[in-house]
């Protein structure tokens, strides 16, 4: 049996942090997590959670079928490519729209 691609984008209550070289690059308590076939889940942040003066454009820019285009950005002294987000993502993903996404985040357990 062959089950076929599925991507759903929820709210999540997780609280989302996202440090690098010691320094606080975001940190949220209201992400979206995406889920995707094949995928790990990964968290949305909201731009208003988000130091977007530190992040480093990137002349980067990937295409997925599902999700649309994607531009990225760099962290500070590295690592390359660790941000994305999308700026006209495809209707089933559209709350996800300008939300940046990290190759790297901690979900902080404050209950």
């Amino acid at each position: 049996m062959t089950t076929g691609h599925r991507i759903t984008v929820e709210r999540s209550e997780d609280h989302v942090r996202v440090v690098h070289g010691g320094q606080v690059i975001a940190d949220s308590t209201r992400p979206l997590v995406l889920r995707e076939t094949g995928y790990p889940a990964r968290y949305y942040l909201p731009p208003q959670d988000v130091r977007t003066d530190l992040l480093i454009p990137s002349e980067t820019t990937t295409h997925c079928p599902f999700k649309g285009d994607a531009s990225y950005w760099s962290l500070p002294d590295g690592p390359e490519d660790a941000v994305w987000a999308y700026s006209e993502p495809k209707e089933a993903v559209a709350d996800i729209k300008d939300h940046y996404c990290f190759y790297e985040t901690e979900v902080v357990d404050d209950r």
